[in-house]
């Protein structure tokens, strides 16, 4: 049964029944010669029971937190940096020294997205294909390549080129660490470490504001032979890049390749993630893993709250600093400013997912980033201009709205099951994140400055929205627990030896 401890949940343990002669079923006989990548590590054991016991799981865990872990923070917190770089070169001269004019620069934001969206579903089913931290580390190093690039733009056309091919790069990485997430944790300890990497989006936003800040002080006072935005675009850009080589050398493709495990921890690596019946990895593409996903709500609802929730997202990443000009503070003070908003999101992030595995209820409790985030942007709408700091606290309380994204993108690496479902699901997850962050720059119109008002009120609808589609989420999840509770309760049910390896779903 479902544990009564995480109801909201679907839970994904299979549901398999005899034949009228007592065989398996035939589909799941035709699954096991297509099983996941974790059968390797035990055909050679003949049914020998591996030991797993808790000093070993501590040890284990503690070993892959070390090695795995400080990587995918590092480099998930300069994949929101290097697309946002944007919004800090905004107010250091790019706009004027390309020859940015009426909403050139909104298409500039969405742009972005536009190659991130058209190469989405490829690069998932390449990293179904591919090894997935070698083709992981290959997009991080031509990103960070193309991110260098920015610099020498000369016009809006070289800009719209470096920004799409920026985005067709890191369409790779949030789906991609999610798989390494559904790989190496099991379900309880997702939620936390989804949280924990996902949160150096606000590290980065702290790390990049002090960093442009700190070239364009430096560049007033002492001169460069170069515009202070192109600094930041090479020092992000080449920063990125060597993150990339390091992430090459240091991550394993899974469990079974990781230099710094034994032989046998490798095995007892595999082993503790059995309970999250998904395996490690699976390279052959499935077209019923691919109709199914097509056709669960689940899948859709996830998808309306990434595209929804994804249009504030857009709008407030492209314009913070221009939104806080607004506010009355100086170009500056924009940047140095804007580095608070990403303390709130790491404490809303870390927080949120802490308490999502300890209740066993990531929907529920990421709600309530949800609601300060609509309280921040109300504050923002509805105070007069002279109250700039009320504003300005407005703004740093938007910043705890990733919660609702980050406890999706967990679902889907723990309860989605099959890995041609679970990487089918991803896309068009963050297809629904790339449409609502194409739109989102748009809202934000040049008549509408200083305020913007039209585009906050999107916002808010936006966000309200979300809310009533995370709780949607929530009925759903503790519904199907109950019908699933139900079915294995049929005295027909057994399980099959090695059923977590069959590369089965969770339906």
């Amino acid at each position: 049964m479902a544990d009564e401890k995480v109801p909201s949940y679907p839970d994904v343990e299979q549901t398999l029944f005899d034949d009228k002669d007592g065989a398996p079923p035939a589909q799941v006989l035709k699954h096991a010669n297509d099983a996941d990548e974790a059968m390797k590590a035990f055909e050679d054991h003949d049914g020998e029971l591996l030991v797993l016991d808790e000093a070993t799981n501590r040890r284990l865990l503690r070993k892959i937190d070390l090695n795995i872990l400080p990587l995918l923070c590092v480099v998930y917190g300069l994949n929101y940096l290097d697309k946002t770089t944007l919004s800090y070169a905004s107010v250091m001269g790019i706009k004027k020294d390309i020859g940015l004019v009426n909403d050139d620069y909104q298409w500039l934001g969405s742009m972005f997205y536009f190659g991130y969206l058209a190469w989405e579903y490829p690069t998932n089913r390449l990293l179904q294909r591919l090894p997935l931290a070698k083709y992981s580390s290959f997009c991080i190093i031509l990103w960070g390549l193309v991110l260098c690039c920015m610099a020498a733009v000369k016009n809006f056309s070289g800009a719209i080129a470096v920004r799409f091919f920026l985005g067709i790069f890191e369409a790779a990485v949030t789906p991609g660490f999610a798989l390494f997430s559904s790989q190496w944790y099991t379900k309880k300890e997702q939620g936390t470490r989804i949280g924990i990497w996902f949160s150096f989006n606000g590290f980065a936003q702290i790390f990049g504001g002090l960093v442009a800040y700190g070239i364009a002080k430096g560049a007033a006072l002492h001169g460069s032979s170069i515009a202070p935005w192109k600094i930041v675009f090479l020092v992000t850009g080449l920063l990125t890049a060597t993150i990339g080589c390091l992430f090459l050398f240091f991550v394993p493709d899974n469990q079974l390749n990781a230099r710094w495990l034994s032989k046998n921890d490798r095995r007892l690596a595999v082993e503790r993630v059995r309970v999250n019946q998904q395996g490690i990895g699976n390279k052959h593409f499935k077209a019923y893993q691919l109709k199914e996903a097509l056709l669960d709500p689940l899948t859709w609802a996830m998808v309306f709250f990434a595209l929804t929730g994804d249009i504030p997202n857009g709008g407030i990443s492209n314009f913070f600093s221009q939104l806080i000009v607004s506010f009355g503070y100086t170009a500056d003070q924009s940047l140095l400013y804007g580095t608070p908003g990403g303390a709130v999101e790491v404490v809303s992030l870390i927080v949120c997912g802490y308490l999502g595995d300890r209740l066993g209820n990531r929907i529920l409790v990421s709600t309530s980033g949800l609601m300060i985030s609509i309280l921040g942007m109300i504050l923002i709408v509805a105070l007069p201009l002279s109250n700039d700091g009320g504003r300005l606290a407005g703004y740093y309380l938007t910043q705890a709205s990733p919660t609702g994204f980050v406890a999706l993108l967990s679902l889907i690496s723990s309860n989605v099951a099959g890995y041609t479902k679970k990487t089918t699901v991803a896309a068009l997850y963050l297809i629904g994140y790339c449409v609502g962050n194409i739109i989102g720059p748009q809202t934000f119109r040049p008549k509408d400055a200083p305020r913007y008002v039209p585009a906050e009120i999107t916002i808010i609808c936006c966000w309200a929205a979300c809310l009533v589609d995370l709780l949607f989420i929530w009925w759903y999840c503790q519904n199907q627990n109950k019908k699933k509770a139900a079915f294995r309760a049929q005295p027909q049910y057994r399980k099959l030896e090695n059923q977590e390896w069959l590369d089965l779903t969770d339906k």
